[in-house]
């Protein structure tokens, strides 16, 4: 581990860009030459997607964001008083806007001792360090460059943690993952620690595959994204125009998926894997999953990991939720 320090801050760099670059081979070989094909979500986020992701999240269709906006803005300041922590580590924390909002409500309680941002991203955190360091010049800030699968054990802990990860990225995990990938998070919790998870609910087919294939074409644009970051990469020649977008409802897994479909029989290679990349017409490569939940369904998989949820916050139309579970 390589740790970067400044007045106030410092940054812990766990994953280095030669493990993301070994990841990301290591991904394009086993997604596209499986039956069927698929690659993970997170190459969606190149400086492009990210840019085209934002955009998302202003849409009409797109209520996720400025639900959970919403839903964290009313009840921030009962979301810290039911934590009862000192230090806010946020999983994936990006820009970390949403998130000043629960530092806002634990630095009115006089709790805030520290704010952990975590995230793959090293560009991203260091520029949301320096932006925070400007709103917060007494707090100190301990950044983690990391993944959430390997790294959550060597998490900075300066004090009782409150664990958020916002924005319904639990989703993106199949199921049989997501439980391995809650069980390694409780395990990296201390006893007493709580985690503040953000979940979409189950709601209206038409809505949420509307969310995920806007009128604009925006989503589409992300999606095909990735073939674009695939050829960046890898030195590959494949073109995102033969790809269309393809947003479907699993009623069975209760998940939205993101497909690829290939408008023509697609024949490319992916020259630094010296890989050869064959798709029929209309053959897919599943890009995303996003499952919905009900309490129900994930009460008793944090409770498997030894998480009891102990509050749940949502807004009128129970559209989204966010719930508090303590190791």
């Amino acid at each position: 581990m390589t740790t970067i320090s400044t007045p106030g801050a410092s940054l812990d760099v766990l994953l280095t860009p030669q493990d993301l670059r070994a990841a990301l081979e290591s991904d394009a070989r086993a997604g596209l030459t499986a039956t069927p094909k698929w690659l993970p979500p997170k190459y969606f986020y190149d400086d492009r997607g990210s840019r085209l992701f934002e955009e998302i999240t202003r849409l009409p269709e797109y209520y996720p964001t400025r639900t959970e906006h919403a839903i964290l803005s009313a009840y921030a300041d009962d979301i810290a008083a039911a934590a009862g922590a000192e230090v806010l580590l946020e999983l994936g924390s990006g820009s970390s806007q949403k998130t000043r909002l629960l530092l806002d409500a634990m630095a009115r309680r006089a709790e805030l001792a520290a704010y952990v941002p975590v995230d793959v991203s090293a560009g991203a955190l260091r520029d949301a360090m320096a932006a925070l360091r400007a709103d917060y010049p007494h707090l100190p800030l301990l950044g983690a460059v990391a993944d959430f699968d390997r790294h959550l054990g060597a998490l900075p802990a300066p004090g009782r943690r409150l664990w958020v990860l916002l924005g319904s990225t639990i989703g993106n995990y199949p199921t049989a993952e997501r439980r391995t990938f809650l069980s390694g998070l409780a395990d990296a919790m201390r006893p007493g620690e709580a985690l503040l998870l953000g979940v979409d609910l189950v709601k209206d087919p038409e809505r949420l595959v509307a969310a995920y294939d806007d009128a604009a074409g925006v989503t589409a644009a992300f999606n095909r994204n990735v073939i674009a970051v695939l050829d960046r990469e890898l030195d590959g020649d494949l073109d995102p125009e033969d790809f269309v977008h393809v947003a479907l409802w699993d009623a069975e897994n209760e998940w939205i998926e993101m497909r690829l479909r290939a408008s023509r029989p697609v024949s490319g290679r992916l020259a630094a894997l010296d890989l050869p990349v064959e798709l029929a017409r209309d053959e897919e490569i599943r890009t995303e999953i996003s499952a919905k939940f009900r309490r129900e369904r994930i009460e008793p998989e944090l409770a498997e990991v030894g998480l009891t949820v102990e509050r749940w916050w949502t807004d009128p139309m129970a559209d989204f939720g966010l719930l508090l579970a303590r190791r």
